[in-house]
């Protein structure tokens, strides 16, 4: 049976969620937003997600991912090409860097 690698919570998945959530508070700190300020931006009641997200506890929902982008002030293409790279560098392999090896770097 087909175990999905992203939600086996192997060390090497629960490591890029981290380095996700590093460069997620990275961006916010470089917007100069509070945990609470993104959230209010994002849509979505309690800082707590963010935190958790930072953190490496959890992912931005897809159907985040071009809210978060517009308060991280980036292209959302942009936004999710990298988010991919961490949380599913399979299809981030597949989609972008065999494809287009100077756009991937690009990101």
């Amino acid at each position: 049976m087909y175990a999905h690698p992203q939600h086996n919570g192997g060390e090497s998945i629960k490591l890029l969620r981290q380095e996700a959530g590093k460069w997620l508070k990275k961006l916010r700190e470089e917007q100069g937003l509070s945990q609470s300020q993104l959230a209010a931006k994002i849509g979505v009641d309690y800082y707590g997600f963010v935190s958790q997200i930072e953190a490496g506890r959890a992912r931005v929902p897809p159907d985040r991912y071009e809210v978060w982008a517009e308060a991280m002030e980036m292209d959302a293409g942009a936004f999710v090409r990298k988010l991919l790279r961490y949380y599913d560098p399979i299809t981030y392999e597949l989609a972008f860097a065999r494809a287009n090896p100077a756009q991937a770097e690009g990101v």
